[in-house]
């Protein structure tokens, strides 16, 4: 009916501050506020015919942003963050869908089933489920199940993963190749890595690093049940690379992150995060991209690619991070992530303008995509050029390199007897016999 009187045209009245006030004072009524939310959001649409006299566009926002927050539970700030991503009608979709669970999704363990075997053998077992979609060759959806999805004879074995659909997206953007040297900077509880482990075959190397030291216990467990047989576990902070082991073909950087992205998982993300905590999470992702890209090897035969991705869906987590990546490493380039769907990343947001290739990035939301809000970026690192001008050396950014870094020519010759004394030296140090200085090569 209240439905209907607003198709009418029935008047409704925006309340005052004043009568805000009072109504904060009390226990708002919840079919008031859905009421007014749809108004509000019919008005926005068509300012200039339906809004009030005397009433500002910023007063109908105000009041909508309240609303949200009494309604979903968020504080003012968050609200505030998230509607600005939106048009105004699909920000209320988004928080909408922040209210409903994602589908429970399995990946399939290709190092020791196929995904139709495996099917048939939950299905036997009484798990109603199906592929998740053409762009993944080995995630299934469970719809229900009769037994616990997480404690059945495949699921021990190490047959498949429980995992977001999303945590499929960057493994696939990354798309490792059999015999790569692989780093995962941020990896429990191990469903990206053993991901990876499964794309190479168990072939090559992968390094599961993660900073918390508790977390390596579920990550350690998940890769011995999976069958990685190519996984070394290793505790570092992720800014400790590549001083740590660097050199890698392909890293995967998904960083530490408000978690925007997932609050249908964990609600306490409403009202725990303030201003302070983006800009410090930021400035932890904008000093990992840095360490990530340098632990890539831009030699690489195969590879020489990073992922960079978030569970959040905030500008500053996203392509701020990667603008700035792209500002300070000039031998980096945005590449296309290999996926097959998603929102082109923003250009433009708010007044800040990035570089024009991060349209390559990709977005993706629970009310447009039905999974966890993600973002994936695939950068390419290239060698560092280094242009000689006017007798200086400077690299791509212009920049003059001090003396260390500079390209010298050596005169073989003339630095015979130092390379030999060296080579003494060395076979000393090694307990070798070394032959008279003469004969010494």
């Amino acid at each position: 009916m209240e439905d209907e009187d607003e198709e009418e045209g029935e008047p409704f009245r925006l309340p005052t501050a004043e009568e805000r006030e009072e109504e904060k004072k009390g226990v708002s009524d919840v079919q008031v506020v859905q009421r007014r939310m749809r108004h509000c959001v019919r008005v926005l649409r068509n300012f200039k015919k339906l809004a009030e006299k005397d009433r500002s566009r910023s007063e109908y926002v105000e009041q909508l942003l309240a609303d949200i927050a009494s309604y979903y539970g968020y504080n003012d700030f968050l609200v505030d963050k998230l509607f600005q991503l939106f048009p105004v009608a699909e920000a209320i979709e988004f928080f909408e869908a922040n209210e409903v669970p994602r589908p429970v999704t399995i990946r399939t363990n290709t190092l020791k089933t196929r995904r139709r075997d495996l099917a048939q053998a939950l299905i036997n077992r009484g798990v109603n489920l199906e592929p998740i979609g053409k762009w993944t060759n080995v995630g299934l959806q469970v719809f229900e199940s009769s037994v616990p999805i997480g404690a059945t004879p495949e699921y021990l074995a190490g047959h498949y993963m429980l995992q977001a659909a999303s945590s499929f997206l960057p493994v696939i953007a990354l798309a490792p190749q059999p015999n790569e040297r692989v780093l995962d900077m941020a990896s429990a509880p191990g469903g990206k890595t053993t991901h990876i482990a499964a794309l190479l075959q168990n072939t090559g190397h992968v390094f599961a690093n993660d900073a918390n030291k508790a977390r390596t216990k579920s990550l350690a467990a998940n890769i011995h049940r999976m069958g990685c047989k190519n996984v070394t576990v290793c505790s570092y902070d992720g800014r400790e690379f590549p001083k740590v082991i660097g050199g890698f073909d392909r890293v995967l950087l998904d960083a530490p992150c408000s978690g925007t992205g997932v609050i249908s998982k964990d609600s306490s993300v409403k009202i725990n995060k303030s201003e302070r905590d983006f800009q410090l999470l930021a400035h932890l992702q904008k000093q990992l991209i840095l360490c990530a890209i340098d632990s890539v090897s831009p030699e690489s035969k195969s590879g020489g690619y990073l992922v960079y991705s978030t569970c959040s869906v905030t500008v500053d987590e996203n392509e701020a991070v990667v603008d700035y990546a792209l500002r300070k490493r000039p031998n980096v380039k945005l590449v296309d992530a290999g996926l097959e769907f998603g929102r082109e990343g923003f250009t433009k947001y708010r007044g800040k303008i990035f570089n024009p290739s991060v349209r390559l990035t990709r977005r993706f939301y629970p009310h447009v995509h039905n999974m966890d809000g993600f973002f994936v970026a695939k950068f390419k690192v290239e060698k560092r050029s280094k242009v000689q001008t006017r007798g200086k050396v400077v690299n791509e950014a212009g920049v003059e390199l001090p003396a260390t870094e500079q390209d010298v020519g050596f005169d073989s010759e003339e630095d015979r007897p130092f390379i030999q004394e060296g080579k003494r030296k060395q076979m000393k140090a090694k307990g070798l016999r070394v032959p008279p200085r003469h004969k010494a090569e």
